[in-house]
């Protein structure tokens, strides 16, 4: 039977990545030094993760069991092979392949302005080969229009809390 979850809760990734400025630990990433990250994914830790980038990124068990103790229902924003290894090892997950055009992705990135233009290349590059897995995923969006993108999102998110409500009697 599964649980009912009446409330959407983001989980905080875990990086190596450095803190860029206004970036605070444990609200946008839990900042994890590369030896801590190592501990921690060989103590079983981490629920997934992966190097993206030349950093790795991943999701503290701890996270979900937060969330769930909360009464909540876990939202991972993870990168296509992370999401792929939840859907294998978590019964009833829901993926959600999030995608935009290749030259908006780009544009996006050089307006951020966080990345070197080797870097920003390196991750167009990576787009191009997730986009070919879209269709391993549930859901598949289209964030060309941020509004009807989040609307899309919170459709999808209503019929699957709705469906495990049902499912599990509430």
């Amino acid at each position: 039977m599964l649980p009912r979850f009446t409330i959407l809760r983001s989980a905080v990734s875990a990086t190596t990545r450095g803190r860029r400025a206004g970036e605070r630990n444990g609200i946008e990433y839990w900042f994890l030094s590369d030896d801590e990250f190592t501990r921690r994914v060989d103590d079983g830790g981490f629920l997934e993760w992966v190097e993206y980038v030349g950093n790795r990124y991943g999701t503290l068990r701890s996270e979900i069991d937060r969330i769930r103790a909360e009464g909540g229902a876990p939202l991972l924003e993870l990168e296509t092979r992370g999401a792929l290894e939840v859907k294998e090892q978590v019964p009833g997950a829901i993926t959600i392949f999030v995608t935009a055009p290749v030259h908006e992705l780009e544009r996006r990135l050089r307006e951020r302005a966080t990345e070197s233009s080797g870097v920003i290349g390196e991750r167009i590059a990576l787009a191009r080969r997730q986009l070919e897995q879209a269709d391993e995923f549930d859901y598949e969006i289209e964030n060309d229009d941020r509004e009807r993108a989040a609307e899309r999102l919170a459709e999808i998110v209503q019929r699957e809390l709705d469906g495990a409500a049902t499912m599990s009697g509430g």
